[in-house]
């Protein structure tokens, strides 16, 4: 991947990229000048990271309690993005020979954040110096506790900073703090971003006294990972700075991180963005969801291979219980948007008393996916007469924003953008639902909805073993660089397979040249909102000598040493729509 992306400053754009590419890049607008930097790994054209306000102050408060041996305590989100950050400072703390104690809460006592607790659970340890990582930016109860209790707390954190007042805190880092650059590209820092930023300030600041720190270039793992994971917008700073953490992985000495490829991915060469969100992060996040997340953390941040291996079994055993506990809350979620939706269904708002709290996040995703609105799901909580929920955005809207103008209504609410997280009195639940509905029939169709959206129509004939190898060149994919989706009509559905009753394996071959034939799979297509069922598409082909089109996006399935293409396809479609 890297040899590529080298090779393409040397190059004309026509004589090194196949023709699908050159329009990929066209349809977006980009300039020259932007396809250079679309392609470049160069870190020295980062935005300095360490003049986020306050890096300085940190620095120097963590440098004199290292000098006067006090006990420095990290607390992280239960998420991905938050105990990757823990693993990551866990490891620079660890480069610089200074123990640190991690901790984090669980979603289920604690609750997301940090609280006054929080301190007490901190000082316990001896903790005098606490720093929050993923959270903290609406703590103010905690900051002013802290303060009496004589621990300094230091908020590290990349949610929007949302409430009349920043917290008291000992210091704040956080790219969204309302007093930042907001047309900075530091805005777009995940969690574990603004870690790393931290982590640099610390070690330039131990370079200017002329004492030893190791280069923290192979943090940027950590960083990888929780920005993907976390839906990060992959802005030119972002892209560069998961380039070369994905680039690092496949020949880790991280234990934790090695144990989630096999020999053969690790020997491929190139890590697909794909791994990250679509399999280390459920893992990772999986024992936050339903348990305590220790376990995961536990993988980030050891040395041991049996130890490592001992977590990771566990995160998979978890794993499987999560998806499980998901797909019966999906089913009862989706039944129940499908009773209320009518045809002026802008919003998916819904709850359940029995629902696990630990899987509404994912199910607000799902029913986005399928109904191409924003979505609400709500569960109980502990304290009698409050529920809590998980909000996921559609289309451009903004749902913090939205759910903002709702504030009084809440108990505790925080977020950004895409998601947000809540909780309230259940008697508010009517009055909160015919506000959103009210304020989304002012918004256009547009903006609050995903649209039927494809990148570039191509023919069954350009699919060759050149675009895929380029395609790969465009990674990370993920928020803001998100991986083509492809249409392709001309194509004759030649048969298909159902597996497990919900995906679905198609064969397919090009009308024009039938020696042309590739295949695809798409999961959990059966029972789809809107999915027309593979045997009625391939029966009305024949019988009404209908076309068929086809979106999908492309990968490379690598299997015992092969390649192979595959088609994930997204939708089938009789006609052309």
């Amino acid at each position: 991947m890297q040899e590529y992306t080298q090779d393409t400053s040397k190059m004309t754009l026509q004589n090194t990229f196949h023709p699908v590419i050159l329009k990929i890049l066209s349809k977006r607008g980009l300039s020259p000048q932007e396809i250079e930097d679309f392609f470049s790994w160069d870190l020295h054209k980062l935005p300095e990271l360490t003049s986020l306000i306050d890096v300085p102050k940190v620095a120097d408060r963590v440098l004199r309690a290292i000098d006067n041996n006090e006990i420095i305590g990290i607390w992280g989100d239960y998420d991905v993005d938050g105990t990757t950050s823990c693993a990551l400072f866990h490891h620079f703390f660890k480069m610089i020979n200074v123990d640190v104690k991690l901790l984090q809460p669980s979603r289920f006592t604690e609750g997301y954040g940090v609280h006054p607790s929080s301190i007490d659970r901190a000082q316990s340890l001896g903790v005098t110096l606490l720093l929050t990582v993923d959270c903290g930016i609406t703590a103010t109860e905690a900051c002013a506790y802290s303060k009496l209790r004589g621990v300094d707390l230091i908020i590290t954190d990349h949610h929007t900073d949302g409430l009349e007042e920043m917290p008291d805190a000992y210091a704040i880092v956080n790219p969204n703090r309302r007093d930042e650059n907001k047309d900075s590209d530091m805005t777009a820092l995940a969690g574990v971003g603004v870690a790393f930023a931290i982590c640099l300030g610390i070690r330039n600041l131990l370079h200017s006294k002329n004492r030893d720190c190791p280069s923290i270039y192979p943090l940027l793992q950590f960083v990888a990972i929780g920005t993907i994971c976390d839906l990060a917008k992959l802005n030119s700073m972002n892209k560069k700075l998961v380039r070369h953490g994905l680039k690092q992985i496949k020949n880790t000495e991280y234990t934790g991180i090695k144990s989630f490829f096999s020999p053969e991915e690790r020997k491929n060469g190139f890590i697909p963005s794909e791994k990250l969100s679509f399999q280390i992060g459920p893992l990772i996040n999986s024992k936050g969801r339903l348990d305590h997340p220790e376990k995961a953390l536990e993988l980030l941040i050891s040395t041991d291979i049996s130890d490592a291996s001992l977590c990771f079994n566990q995160l998979e055993i978890c794993n499987k219980e999560r998806k499980f506990i998901q797909s019966q809350v999906y089913e009862g979620a989706r039944e129940e948007v499908k009773r209320i939706a009518g045809p002026d269904h802008m919003i998916s708002v819904v709850y359940n008393p029995e629902w696990h709290e630990g899987v509404i996040g994912i199910v607000a995703s799902r029913l986005v996916e399928n109904f191409k609105v924003p979505a609400i799901v709500f569960t109980n909580t502990e304290d009698k007469g409050i529920i809590k929920a998980s909000a996921r955005t559609a289309g451009d809207l903004s749902i913090f924003d939205m759910l903002k103008e709702n504030a009084h209504l809440f108990d505790r609410f925080g977020g950004h953008k895409a998601a947000a997280g809540l909780s309230m009195p259940l008697e508010n639940l009517e009055a909160l639902k015919a506000n959103l509905n009210n304020s989304l029939k002012q918004i256009p169709e547009l903006e609050r909805t995903i649209q039927a959206y494809y990148d570039l129509e191509i023919k069954p004939e350009d699919i060759n073993p050149k675009l895929l190898k380029q395609l790969e060149m465009l990674e990370p994919f993920g928020m803001g660089n998100s991986k083509p989706i492809f249409k392709m009509k001309g194509i004759k559905l030649d048969s298909f397979d159902l597996l497990k009753d919900v995906h679905v394996r198609w064969n397919i071959s090009s009308l024009e040249n039938p020696a042309i034939r590739h295949k695809g799979i798409s999961f959990n297509y059966i029972g789809k909102w809107g999915a027309t069922h593979p045997e009625e598409l391939f029966r009305s082909q024949s019988i009404r000598d209908n076309e068929i089109t086809m979106y999908f996006t492309l990968s490379i399935n690598r299997f015992n040493g092969n390649e192979y293409i595959q088609l994930m396809v997204e939708k089938v479609v009789l006609g052309d729509l």
